[in-house]
């Protein structure tokens, strides 16, 4: 049977999915940027791009839909949720590509849940370059076991984990602690290294005490993730914030690295820097940019 199949958001995530699978033909989408006449033309674009037919609003979009991919930014995961309910046929599934903290995507369930559609949490594991639809997916809810065969047969790479709703999105936000703390981390030691005219040193110290690490090339690409994408990925890690808060802590380590990923990330230096360039090449552009913005 042919699934019908709508995306709620087509920034990255969703152009990596559709753009890997071959047999997939009825798929629709809404962004909410066609709702800006600057950026409406991209959109309108990059669905012809990908062959999907784009649509005007979030209804038009989900309405007769059976799968339903929501891959909106983590701010905006519970607004599409709330958007999209009333205008979703009965038992239409909602997958919650998002990354939010449990207690986020929880409040998302009860509003789909609420409408009669079906409501899965799905962590997506790895970046989606260069993998596309085949980034490791986590399952979590009452309906994902339901939902795993249909994936696979996409194709996807999706795999369910014990728990209810928010047991996938836990291992995402909890990961992600280490994962966008590295890059922030990288941030505030590489860049005071260069400043202080010590960089060298102090990555040859690093890589002597983790010699399987390549220290410096790690440091280029930390950069190149943060500039690019820090926006996104301060948004991330404020349901982060929220999850170890919910736990009953104080999140400490996540809190700092939203400061330096919304730093990072509101530079605009992401078209400028390269992965594979020079750590130092990056980090005297960043510290350039840091001075003049201060």
């Amino acid at each position: 049977m042919t699934q019908r199949i709508a995306f709620i958001g087509f920034g990255e995530a969703g152009t990596a999915i559709v753009s890997g699978w071959t047999d997939v033909t009825d798929i629709r989408a809404f962004d909410i940027k066609t709702d800006d006449e600057t950026q409406r033309p991209t959109l309108l674009s990059r669905y012809q791009e990908h062959g999907v037919a784009g649509r005007m609003s979030a209804a038009e979009a989900v309405r007769d839909a059976d799968l339903v991919f929501c891959v909106v930014t983590a701010d905006q995961a519970a607004i599409a949720a709330g958007a999209c309910a009333e205008h979703l046929k009965p038992g239409a599934l909602w997958l919650d590509m998002n990354s939010c903290a449990p207690s986020t995507k929880k409040n998302a369930a009860e509003v789909i849940e609420a409408a009669g559609a079906r409501y899965v949490d799905v962590a997506v594991m790895a970046p989606v370059y260069p993998l596309q639809n085949l980034a490791p997916l986590l399952l979590a809810g009452p309906h994902a076991a339901e939902v795993e065969p249909l994936l696979k047969a996409l194709p996807m790479s999706p795999r369910v984990v014990d728990g209810p709703v928010g047991s996938a999105s836990s291992i995402k936000m909890i990961r992600s602690i280490m994962m966008k703390g590295m890059e922030a981390l990288t941030a505030e030691c590489v860049l005071a290294a260069v400043r202080a005219g010590v960089d060298d040193e102090v990555l040859s110290s690093l890589q002597a005490s983790n010699p399987d690490f390549d220290w410096r090339a790690r440091s280029a690409y930390n950069f190149e993730r943060s500039l690019a994408h820090g926006i996104r990925r301060a948004a991330e890690m404020r349901e982060v914030v929220k999850t170890v808060a919910d736990l009953g802590f104080s999140p400490d380590m996540a809190s700092a690295t939203v400061a330096w990923q919304d730093r990072m990330g509101t530079l605009d230096l992401g078209n400028e820097v390269k992965e594979d360039q020079d750590y130092r090449e990056i980090a005297e552009k960043v510290l350039l940019k840091l001075d003049n913005s201060g």
